[in-house]
């Protein structure tokens, strides 16, 4: 079923390609042009941590990454994270946009991709864990139709060394339709 999950997705110009060692210039291109949003992230994409967070992404065991193509542009990248196929949920997050895609409907476009993929592929639950200081992907989520569920406290302890609290939002098949 994850073969099933993980695989390439497209919507007119919008391409989600399997994340992979060709991207890797493209992308760090992509995450140098907004060095100031890292700090709110687990892991850094910034220029001095590039490799590294690169690297852990596509070898990880839970994360499934995609390069976010507009056309023939590489303008950032998502993931699905800690698949469970047999509890049929999955979380959506390791999310960057590029500044200049950012405001365009892109970020909503691909999120409803992966969301109606999901769903279509047997998962019933889709959560998105996010820094209660990032106010934006707060508000991109609410607006998807995501339940904030609550706040997980000292969740996690990010690059920085900021003690994390992260909030939990969910979306549940059921509650999902496509909107215009």
């Amino acid at each position: 079923m994850l073969d099933r999950l993980y695989t390439e997705l497209a919507d007119g110009d919008l391409r989600l390609v399997k994340l992979a060692e060709p991207h890797r210039a493209a992308l760090r291109a992509a995450c140098a042009a907004d060095a100031d949003v890292w700090p709110i992230y687990s892991s850094s994409f910034g220029p001095d941590h590039f490799d590294q967070s690169f690297d852990t992404l596509i070898g990880g065991k839970f994360r499934m990454p995609y390069a976010i193509f507009d056309g023939e542009r590489l303008v950032g990248m998502t993931a699905w994270l800690r698949p469970d196929m047999s509890a049929q949920t999955v979380e959506i997050g390791n999310s960057y946009i590029h500044p200049d895609a950012r405001g365009t409907g892109l970020n909503g476009r691909l999120k409803k991709l992966m969301i109606d993929h999901a769903f279509a592929a047997g998962i019933r639950r889709i959560e998105f864990r996010i820094d209660e200081r990032n106010k934006r992907s707060q508000a991109a989520v609410a607006k998807l139709g995501c339940t904030k569920e609550g706040v997980l406290r000292s969740e996690r302890i990010t690059w920085t060394g900021y003690v994390r609290d992260t909030g939990l939002w969910s979306l549940l098949a059921g509650e999902w339709r496509v909107r215009p």
